[in-house]
């Protein structure tokens, strides 16, 4: 890396708050964001899972009607963080080189609603009733196309759909365009609403999703003994990544240094990670080396740990055969217990969640932790926040996806 890359702004919108700051807040406190759904198809279609993960703050509450009717809900909710990163790096009525500014927003599934929509209005009514603005609502790359339009990118506009490894990717997908020299500025981030009944079907046929219908809140538990599946979540988090002569040229806060990141697959199973965790690890080791990082840099982790019986273990073992005795020294936090499985979202909230943690020296908490698997002796953040210790360090954010796709990225503090 020849060129310092810095994050200037953050947006999110979870099931923990509408914007950074509400969603921050409720990771410290540890506020579980899963509830039973009240939409009458869950009754209609006898779902087998009964709850999920849904945003605190629904878009139509934050953009105008006129937006809404022409973008899907994931580009929704993509543009709503986008919007509130744009401003808090201090762009809002900038005057950019959009030649210089690029896009890289990710999604696991895309404008499944629309899609899925739009198939009952041919069947039902027509080809006449079809609106026409359903494939540019329904593409995966409509969020990065609707944001890249927002903020007049003319850099790029590109798209990693990856599964749950998405919103990671994105990011990595942003430090390759800046690296080039031809780029100052990369909105990244990655969105997904995919709480549809076709969804939550399917994962729950294939026994993804925790059936715990009588206690949503308590149903995500990364690493506890009494894991049995996740919790489908929905969101965007974005992040504006710049090179730090930009930034600094213009007087911008600096939360952290995006100072390295890695994507590798398994080549092993369509769903199911590599037991040994064998392709983790190589992201791992060649995120910390790209960002010319050692081990011992590293104290914070916030882990991919989705809840799921055979996905949790695999990743302690990539992060044991990295990190050695050093892992007792690492603190991880497994926010999925507080927001779900925001799929192609999760990784880029999980980015802003470590980037906050490495600005406030804070690490969020894992909650529902009753009894930890004794195979995954991990130091985990349960019970409260805990403190970061002051002074240069490393936090990792992983995410992993089905198809075995591994992404990492490492951010250093500022």
């Amino acid at each position: 890396m020849s060129r310092r890359l810095v994050i200037t702004g953050l947006g999110a919108t979870t099931p923990l708050g509408g914007d950074v700051p509400s969603t921050w807040d409720a990771a410290l406190a540890g506020t579980a964001g899963a509830k039973t759904l009240q939409q009458d198809w869950v009754e209609k279609y006898q779902l087998p899972v009964t709850f999920a993960a849904e945003v605190a703050v629904e878009p139509a509450e934050v953009l105008a009607r006129p937006e809404t009717r022409r973008m899907d809900r994931s580009t929704q909710l993509g543009m709503v963080a986008a919007r509130e990163a744009w401003a808090d790096a201090g762009l809002q009525g900038a005057e950019l080189d959009g030649e210089r500014v690029g896009v890289s927003f990710a999604t696991g599934i895309g404008g499944v609603w629309t899609l899925l929509d739009s198939w009952d209005t041919l069947r039902e009514k027509g080809p006449r009733r079809v609106l026409p603005m359903t494939v540019p609502m329904l593409m995966p790359n409509g969020a990065s196309g609707a944001i890249s339009l927002e903020l007049g990118a003319k850099a790029g506009a590109r798209t990693a759909v990856s599964a749950c490894a998405s919103g990671v990717e994105a990011l990595i997908m942003a430090l390759d365009m800046l690296s080039t020299g031809d780029v100052d500025v990369v909105m990244a981030g990655g969105t997904e609403a995919a709480i549809h009944p076709l969804p939550l079907a399917a994962f729950a046929n294939m026994q993804a999703l925790s059936r715990r219908n009588d206690d949503p809140g308590a149903a995500s538990r990364p690493y506890d003994v009494d894991r049995d599946g996740f919790v489908m979540g929905e969101g965007a988090g974005a992040l504006v990544i710049e090179t730090e002569e930009h930034a600094r040229a213009r007087g911008a806060t600096i939360y952290a240094e995006l100072a390295g990141g890695a994507v590798t697959s398994d080549a092993h199973h369509i769903t199911a990670p590599d037991p040994d965790g064998l392709g983790a690890t190589r992201a791992l080791r060649r995120a910390l080396a790209s960002a010319s990082a050692s081990v011992q840099d590293v104290t914070h982790v916030n882990a991919h740990a989705t809840s799921t019986p055979l996905g949790d273990v695999p990743e302690y073992t990539a992060m044991k055969a990295v990190f050695g005795n050093h892992l007792d020294e690492v603190c991880v936090s497994a926010t999925k217990s507080q927001t779900g499985h925001l799929l192609g979202a999760a990784g880029a909230v999980e980015s802003v969640l470590t980037v906050k943690a490495l600005a406030e020296r804070k690490a969020p908490v894992t909650i529902n932790l009753d009894n930890q698997d004794p195979e995954i002796p991990l130091d985990v953040v349960a019970g409260s926040a805990r403190d970061l210790d002051p002074g240069e360090q490393i936090g990792i954010c992983s995410s992993f996806g089905f198809g075995g796709h591994n992404a990492v990225a490492a951010f250093r503090t500022v």
